[in-house]
């Protein structure tokens, strides 16, 4: 009675955004000034990022700072999680850097919008249950392939290299930084590595303020009342609008939407990938529960609203969702506050903030770069099942050398393969006949309390593990390669927990064959889906209802009533 209701209200519940549910609730007024402080602070946080995130993908500052303010605020409204923040992520950087560069500003606006759409569609179809099996070495390998790209684009502003333009190629942008390395600008350097030092330790001072927030601070009031000769955001992009507006949407037709539809589908995936993620790291942090499925709403929402604005891709941002958290952030209304604070910035202090030095923000992002990569996480996996080596380190390099669709693509077959490997390593089809002849005292006799004597001329075999279409050829060689043509086969299936249709088809063959030699073929113990697909298949009329028994004891009847009528 109980699991019933319980079903109904997540039934209820599902497509219900936490933050409907907790304003029914009811939000103290101390819950509430905890949120307000928790959004402030991740506001702040979040400022260097959405602005270097933006820059590193190719796109205008501004373009970043949109984008947090309107989908962040957006992914929280409609949040199935209670603290997520939303915004753009490292994670982007090289799909969107891809897609700017092949279709301009326009096409990524598409893809974003486009990616939208599809990561609705996948919260209706309630994919959000499935997202979570993607397998682990996989999401390893492009995240830290990710990480080492990121980092590898961060190098000229690292250490302020004179260079027109950096090579997208990832070894070639290599070999072009070896050619430059004797420009170093040593202020860029000093300020970039000064960075990072401050980023990864200023947590011992303080744990509130954000070490990259000081970084920024200290570094934009040296560069500009020194006046030192380092490349900035105005230097490099002009000024930074304090204003959000509608952008010129870019026309849309079938032709544009085939270019654009594979990376949009990689930009879904990815968002929802990571949003899910970040969605089951915050319920570890706190002990919460999210709704997957309208979080993938509030994602493909976010996405449509940040493309008409003219932003980039938004997803949960991990970090800044656990340092939300970490503040005593507990509610959507920290979210909130946090696009708040960042549009406040953006309409007040736009003219200060184009005097960032972009050597800063190139430490920003190797920090970022740093902790995204997880690399003990990945040399820990080195140590594990070949199988997810393989996984690993061939989503590693196709994201580094190659391409993050290739890579994601490649991946996901292979640990389809593998999945199929194993499962149908899984499966055994054992002659279950021969147990009873062992003379091994010690032989373990799984049988014997529960099965009659099997009688003359009856083999029995065990199928145990599902038999789909990677099982199904094991199945069918193992019964085809039988040393003795028995009069009755009984195969034992109750440990099937499903057959597919090529499962089913090998089932017809080995019938048929075995049929035009005399032997009769009983089926028992098979579970009502296994039965449904059977009958699906008529091999009811082709075997004959009796020969489909529901446990092994009358299966042996059975066979026994057939060697009767044999000899008669």
């Amino acid at each position: 009675m109980f699991g019933n209701q319980y079903t109904q209200i997540m039934k209820n519940t599902e497509f219900t955004p936490k933050l409907i549910t907790l304003l029914k609730e009811g939000i103290t007024r101390k819950q509430l000034s905890k949120d307000v402080l928790a959004g402030v602070i991740v506001g702040i946080v979040a400022l260097p990022l959405a602005i270097a995130f933006a820059i590193a993908s190719g796109v205008s500052p501004e373009k970043g700072l949109i984008t947090a303010v309107i989908a962040g605020i957006t992914i929280s409204v409609l949040s199935g999680s209670r603290v997520q923040i939303g915004g753009p992520t490292g994670a982007f950087i090289i799909i969107i850097y891809g897609i700017v560069q092949e279709h301009g500003i326009g096409g990524l606006t598409i893809a974003t919008f486009m990616a939208g759409f599809i990561i609705i569609a996948m919260g209706l179809a309630r994919l959000g249950n499935y997202l979570k099996f993607i397998p682990y070495p996989l999401i390893v390998g492009f995240t830290s392939g990710i990480a080492l790209v990121i980092f590898s684009s961060q190098v000229k502003d690292f250490f302020g290299l004179q260079m027109n333009d950096v090579p997208v190629d990832f070894v070639d942008k290599w070999i072009a930084y070896g050619s430059h390395f004797q420009q170093i600008n040593w202020i860029s350097l000093v300020i970039a590595g000064g960075t990072v030092l401050i980023a990864l330790n200023f947590n011992r001072i303080s744990s509130k303020i954000p070490g990259s927030i000081i970084a920024i601070l200290l570094s934009t009031l040296v560069v500009y009342f020194f006046e030192l000769p380092v490349e900035t955001i105005e230097s490099k992009f002009g000024e930074i609008p304090n204003h959000i507006s509608f952008p010129d949407f870019p026309e849309i037709n079938f032709a544009i939407i085939k270019k654009l539809i594979q990376p949009a589908i990689v930009i879904a995936l990815l968002g929802s990938i990571e949003s899910l993620l970040s969605a089951v790291v915050a319920d570890g942090m706190m002990g919460g529960r999210h709704r997957s499925n309208m979080e993938l709403i509030a994602q493909g929402t976010a996405n449509i609203f940040s493309g008409l604005f003219g932003g980039i891709p938004a997803t949960g941002a991990i970090a800044r969702t656990a340092t939300n958290i970490k503040n005593g952030g507990r509610t959507p209304i920290a979210g909130i506050v946090h696009g708040v604070v960042l549009l406040l910035i953006m309409l007040l202090f736009a003219p200060v903030a184009k005097l960032i030095p972009l050597s800063c923000l190139a430490g920003i992002l190797v920090v970022v770069a740093w902790h995204m990569g997880e690399w003990h996480h990945f040399f820990a996996l080195l140590k594990s099942n070949w199988m997810d080596i393989i996984v690993l380190l061939t989503t590693f390099f196709l994201t580094v050398f190659f391409d993050l669709i290739l890579a994601i693509e490649i991946g996901m077959i292979l640990s389809s393969f593998i999945f199929m490997k194993r499962m149908s390593e899984a499966t055994s089809i054992q002659n279950a006949s021969n147990l009873f002849k062992s003379d091994d005292e010690s032989s373990e006799m799984l049988f014997e309390q529960e099965i009659p004597e099997i009688p003359k001329g009856v083999l029995l075999y065990e199928i145990n593990g599902p038999l789909f279409f990677g099982a199904s050829q094991k199945f069918q060689e193992v019964i085809t390669d039988l040393k003795q043509q028995p009069k009755i086969l009984i195969l034992r299936m109750r440990n099937v927990p499903f057959i597919d249709a090529t499962g089913i088809n090998r089932l017809k063959e080995i019938c048929q064959q075995l049929n035009s030699k005399g032997t009769t073929i009983i089926i028992s113990g098979a579970n009502h889906d296994v039965k449904i697909e059977l009958l699906k298949a008529d091999l009811y009329n082709k075997l004959g209802k009796h020969n489909i028994q529901d446990n092994i004891g009358k299966a042996i009847e059975r066979a026994k009533d057939i060697l009767k009528n044999k000899e008669k």
